[in-house]
Order: structure tokens, then C-alpha cells, then sequence
């Protein structure tokens, strides 16, 4: 596959806070890549810069193999922050506008066509500023896809949805990316990231802790769910055991991560040694969520 994406030890901080601390990523053609971490990871940082948004204090990265150049982001389209139209225009006038901008030819064919495509063709005659949060995020990728780019770039672009607007988002998304168009997201949620992405990349504190595909990064320790009457004793003695590492609460229960070579047996056996004697000793399915958490702590 081609390289659409390449970037080498990005660097970026503001004052005293280093965003991004050498950040090198791979991105290929058609795939879905998301880039996770918590907030202040550096996520949004990185695709500012990518946009030419943002200038990066060092390193470079590189757009179809042709550079940082200006003209590549005419075959990008992009998501970031919230979505912002003219709340008194309706979607078509909205995405003329955007047209005109980005010099489109045959503007009404591709304005019905992508409205069409996001479900709002039935609203078209409506005013942006009554349209649903979930309805102006469908006008923004409306508005990313208007020129038909190789390569979407979307910055949380399920954030603040309800259920529905969540499911009609990857819906969307998911079929974008089966014509072959490459797909960039940032997000933190990650239960949407797992259902969506074919890659990922996990940064904490600006810094690259992993890269590989969403199957890769899943096969990671097992995780336990376990549990005893003193469940604060039990987090200071696993804190003593190099092999148990802790991951979070589930009350009344906790989460812990151990190597997929040892037994529950011998866990039940490494606290009993230690005084503490477990209630609850099960396997706990595993998700992106408790997987990124294992990734992070390590």
C-alpha cells in the first residue's frame, strides 16, 4: 500500500508544556488509523500541524509522498473542533459558500450528492442553527467530502453525541472508507475507535507509546477481574507483585493485568502468600478500553 501519511519527530510546545516530544507515525492508503490518548495527549496538536494549522517547532512529515506542501491538503478533507457554518443559512447555501472556496466545479451536483450521501438531503432547506449536534456533524463531513478528497481527517467526531448520532457517525465513517478513501481520527472513545479503526497509534504526554494494527495492540496481557473483603489491602499488595499490575476500579471489584503464562491459580496463590485471600477470581473480556489502560500504565 502507499504511504499517505509520514511523520518524522514532530515537536511542539507552548511555553513550558511540551505537546509533542518527537511523534513519528506511519499512515497508509485505506486505512481507518486512530490516533488515541487522553486529553492532553497531543492528538488535536498533531493533526493541527498536519492541517497547517499549527507550526510543529521541529521535525516534518509528509503528505502522498509529496512533502509539507500547501497543495496537498487540497485532496484532504477535514474535521476539527466544531463544526462552524452560518447558523442562518440553510445546508445548501452553507456548502456553496464552501464551494466557492475551494473553487468547485459542478457545485449543485455535488451538494446534492454529498447531502444525499449524509442523510440531510430532506433537510436541506433548513437553517444550520436547528439542525441537531448530530446533524451539523453530518453537514461537517458533508462539507470534508464536498471535493471528493483521497483522505478525511476527522478530530472527535462523535464527541457529545447521544447513542443514535454515535451509531450514525460510524455508519457514515465506516462507509466512507469501504470506496478506499484513507480515514484519520482522534478520539477518546475508545468503544467507537474499536468498532471503526483498522490501526492505531497511543500517545500519552506527547509521546508515541504504541503503533500497530487494532488486532496487534489487543493482544496484550490478559486481564482478571478480582476482588477481596479489603479491597485497599488488595491494591497495596498488588502493588508488591511485579506481575499483577493494576488497571482500575470495578467496584466492588478491581481490573489487573497479568501475563497470559500464568495461571489464575498461581495469582490466587501469589496474594494468599502475601496474606491477602481473594472473593471474586474471573476472567474479565477484554476491550480497547482495558487494553489502552494496560498500554498506558505499563
Amino acid at each position: 500500500m502507499n504511504d499517505i501519511l509520514i511523520t518524522k519527530s514532530l515537536h511542539k510546545s507552548y511555553k513550558k508544556l511540551n505537546a509533542l516530544k518527537g511523534l513519528s507515525i506511519s499512515v497508509k492508503q485505506g486505512q481507518i488509523y486512530g490516533l488515541l490518548g487522553p486529553n492532553g495527549s497531543g492528538k488535536t496538536t498533531t493533526l493541527g500541524i498536519l492541517l497547517g494549522v499549527i507550526k510543529a517547532d521541529g521535525g516534518s512529515f509528509s503528505w502522498f509522498g509529496k512533502g509539507q506542501r500547501d497543495e496537498n491538503r487540497s485532496n484532504i478533507g477535514a474535521l476539527l473542533e466544531t463544526p462552524n457554518f452560518y447558523p442562518y443559512l440553510n445546508a445548501i447555501d452553507n456548502l456553496k459558500i464552501v464551494a466557492a472556496i475551494k473553487s468547485l466545479d459542478n457545485t449543485s451536483q455535488r451538494i446534492e450528492k454529498v447531502l444525499k450521501r449524509v442523510d440531510l438531503w430532506k433537510r436541506k432547506d433548513a437553517t444550520f442553527k436547528t439542525y441537531s449536534l448530530g446533524m451539523k456533524q453530518r453537514l461537517a463531513i458533508a462539507s470534508a467530502i464536498l471535493a471528493d478528497p483521497d483522505v478525511l481527517v476527522l478530530d472527535e467526531p462523535t464527541n457529545g453525541l447521544d447513542p443514535q448520532g454515535i451509531a450514525e457517525i460510524r455508519s457514515l465513517i465506516l462507509d466512507i472508507a469501504a470506496e478506499g478513501k484513507t480515514i484519520i481520527i482522534a478520539s477518546h472513545i475508545l468503544d467507537e475507535i474499536e468498532k471503526m479503526c483498522t490501526h492505531v497509534a497511543i500517545l500519552k504526554d506527547g509521546e508515541l507509546i504504541r503503533e500497530a494494527t487494532l488486532d496487534e495492540i489487543m493482544i496484550q496481557d490478559k486481564v482478571l477481574c478480582i476482588g477481596s473483603d479489603n479491597i485497599e489491602e488488595l491494591k497495596l499488595t498488588i502493588e508488591e507483585i511485579p506481575e499483577l499490575k493494576f488497571l482500575k476500579d470495578l467496584a466492588p471489584n478491581i481490573l489487573v493485568s497479568v501475563d497470559g503464562e500464568i495461571s489464575n491459580a498461581m495469582v490466587n496463590k501469589m496474594l494468599a502468600e502475601k496474606g491477602v485471600y481473594l472473593n471474586t477470581l474471573m476472567l474479565h473480556k477484554k476491550n480497547l478500553e482495558s487494553t489502552f489502560l494496560e498500554i498506558i500504565n505499563k
